[in-house]
Order: structure tokens, then sequence, then C-alpha cells
């Protein structure tokens, strides 16, 4: 039987956002986190009177599953007297915004963390906040630009090419976010005291970087982009077109590997094992290995090579996974496997520790979990403090208050 998930007894604070903290927050409450979001109310709808259908519409945030929210109104003297009210409770805040946004608003680090010393408090940004560009706006391609890492990514001849987000939001940021967050967790368990963790997507991206950073400086990368092993210089590590207009992806790196692929294009026996390290070749192979795969669908080339090590693999969508989970691995599961302490399930029907626990949500990971302001946030408030509505908070034109206000702190 397994335990609760990891962070269970978490108490979290995620200002509202976008992308990297919200998905920082996610990962906190996949593993088991209360996270709590604050969103700016919508009068009338948000926290709206028991026994009213009024409710506010959900935000534009996707990264929502296994939170809850509460308005708070932050311009208003009774709104951050509630904020920091829940800050002193609280084990993590994430501050998503520009430097300088909650130190205006009264509810910076050196305020909250000195009226609680375990405060572990986050903060996003996607500039250094000491650099150049620390007060410009910004997004995912601008961090990766000046990071380095976008001048590594494209074709020979073509220009740098900005993936999805996934590099600069969540992976450079988001993630690295949740990592300092357990890292400053774990200090905590050792000293009692909380800290300020900064992340920024900048850092975060040339950190993972790491390695094609300094393969520059060998043969492995030495040469412009789009010229070497792994970044679709070499003809058995890209992609290919197959007969249904779909593609494959070969990665035959190792001379056992490429000698499988070669074997199961049917090219064995033709001298291309030989060459295979001969550069004058590899446009000659490129097109050998396009019009070969080009011959079968994509189908078909997965009845060749499954179960082989040739390192060819179908290139799968999205849309196919989701339709196919089961025979496409397309169902979405905790980033890792913990045995004894699952994290959440993302699917319903979890039957495993590598599925997570508890009951899934709805849309699988394919749909986003839409979360209004003020959604589910009233029964956190009770959880955490025993508070109630009209006596230790009210509403205000939508948005929660403290009672008393300052006097309550």
């Amino acid at each position: 039987m397994v335990a609760p998930p990891p962070l269970t007894g978490l108490k979290v604070i995620e200002f509202a956002g976008l992308a990297p903290g919200p998905f920082a927050g996610l990962l906190l409450a996949d593993a088991g986190a209360s996270v709590l979001r604050i969103d700016r109310p919508v009068p009338g709808a948000s926290h709206p009177p028991s026994g009213t259908t009024v409710t506010a519409p959900p935000t534009e945030d996707m990264l929502t599953r296994h939170k809850t929210s509460i308005a708070i109104d932050l311009k208003s003297p009774a709104g951050t007297a509630l904020a920091r009210r829940l800050a002193a409770s609280a084990d993590v805040l994430i501050d998503p915004f520009r430097p300088g946004v909650l130190e205006r608003l009264g509810l910076g680090p050196e305020t909250l963390c000195a009226a609680n010393p375990r405060l572990v408090y986050a903060r996003m940004t996607g500039f250094r906040r000491d650099g150049r560009y620390a007060t410009m706006a910004g997004h995912d391609i601008n961090y990766l630009a000046v990071s380095g890492v976008l001048s590594l990514l494209g074709r020979k001849g073509e220009k740098p090419t900005p993936p999805w987000n996934i590099l600069g939001d969540f992976a450079g940021g988001g993630a690295m976010l949740f990592q300092g967050v357990l890292m400053a967790l774990v200090a905590r368990g050792v000293s009692g005291k909380g800290q300020v963790v900064e992340a920024n997507m900048v850092d975060g991206a040339s950190y993972l970087a790491t390695f094609p950073r300094m393969a520059l400086k060998t043969p492995l990368g030495e040469r412009p982009r789009g010229e070497n092993l792994l970044d679709t210089g070499c003809p058995w590590y890209d992609t290919y077109e197959t007969r249904d207009g779909r593609f494959v992806a070969v990665g035959a790196i190792e001379p056992q590997f490429y000698r499988v692929l070669v074997e199961g294009l049917g090219l064995g026996g033709q001298g291309w094992e030989e060459r295979r390290h001969d550069r004058a070749s590899w446009p000659e192979m490129r097109g050998v290995f396009e019009r070969v795969f080009r011959g079968k669908t994509r189908e078909e080339w997965e009845g060749v090579f499954d179960g082989t090590d040739a390192c060819c693999t179908p290139v799968y969508e999205y849309g196919e996974m989701e339709a196919e989970m089961e025979r496409k691995e397309g169902d979405q599961r905790p980033a890792v496997t913990l045995r004894d302490t699952p994290c959440l399930a993302v699917r319903r029907g979890a039957t495993d520790p590598s599925h997570g626990q508890g009951e899934g949500v709805e849309g699988g990971g394919y749909v986003g979990f839409p979360l209004a302001p003020g959604q589910g946030g009233e029964e956190v408030l009770k959880e955490w403090l025993g508070w109630e509505r009209g006596r230790e908070f009210d509403v205000l034109n939508g948005g929660l208050v403290l009672v008393g206000g300052e006097s309550k702190l």
C-alpha cells in the first residue's frame, strides 16, 4: 500500500502568472502540496454569496490541476493585509512578477520572511535580476537568445529556430524554480529557516545547455550550427519523411546500432558501414536514406524496427497519442515514479505507482484544467487556518479582505 504524495502538508501560495511560475506550482501540486493561487478579483463573480450560481470565468492559466484559488485586490490595504497573514503561515510563496512588484505592495521577501522565517520565497524572472536586460520585457525566445542556447538550434544554412517555449519557460524556468524550492526545503530541514530562491530563464536555459556548450570546443560540436553530430548535421541522427507524410527519428550513433539501421533499410553490404564517418559521403548517404524511408509508411517502418537496436522510432503527434494512449504510450504520468510515495495521477484510472495515485483529472493532461478566481480557495483557508467568511475574512468587490485589516496582523 502506498503512502501519501511526498509534499503532502506543504502549503504553497502562488501569485497568478503564466507559464513558468504556474508550472513550478503545478510540479508542487502534483507532488501533493496544497497550492493556493492568488488571482485578481472579478467584482460580483469571484467569491459570490453562498447559494448563488454566479461564478467568475476561468483564467487563461491552463497549469492549474490540483490547485485552488482565492481572489485578492492587492491594491487594497485590507487585501494585502490578508496576503501577509497568509504568507505568515505558508511554507512556500511563488513570485512570478518583474523585480520590485511585490516589494512595492509591501509583500517583498524582506517583509514576509521577517514575519515567517521558515518561508521559502521563490522568485521567477526571465532575464537576470542583475543583468543588462533586467528591466526589459521578454519572452522565451528572448531568454534563449541572450543565453546562447538559441544559436545552437536550427539546420545548416538556416536562421536560428526557436522551439516551443519548453526550454526557457518550462525547463529553464519553472522546473529550475521547483528544483530550487526543493533544495531550500531540504536546507530548511537542517537549519529550520527558509530563504529566498531566485531563478531566471536565462541562467536556467544556459545551465541546461552545459553539455553542448562544452562540446563547442570538441570535435563533437565545433562546427557551425547544423553541421554537427547531434544538430541534424549527421544523416544517422535526423528525422525522415515516410510514404504517408509522417516521420521517423533516427539516432543510430554507435556503430553496432548503425549497422542494424542499415540492415533494416536494406542497404547492408553496400559499403555504408565503412563510410559512416566519411563526411564527404554524408550528402549522398542522406539522399539514399530519404529515398528509402519514403518507400514505406511509418507504420511499416515500425514493423521493421520495433524491437531492434536500430534507434529508429516513429515521430508521434499528440493527437494520435491521445487517441491511442495504451499502444502509443500517450497517457501522461508523473515526471518520475516514487514507488512508496507516488505523486498525484494525471490520467484517470491510475493502476500503479508509475501512473501516480488518486483520481486523476479531466482531460488527462491533454486539456487545461479550468480554474476560476476564487474556486475552492475558501475551503483551503479553512483547512490551513480554520478561517471562515465573515469572521477572519470577508468579500469586498469580489476580493477577499482581512476582517479588521492591519489589526489582525
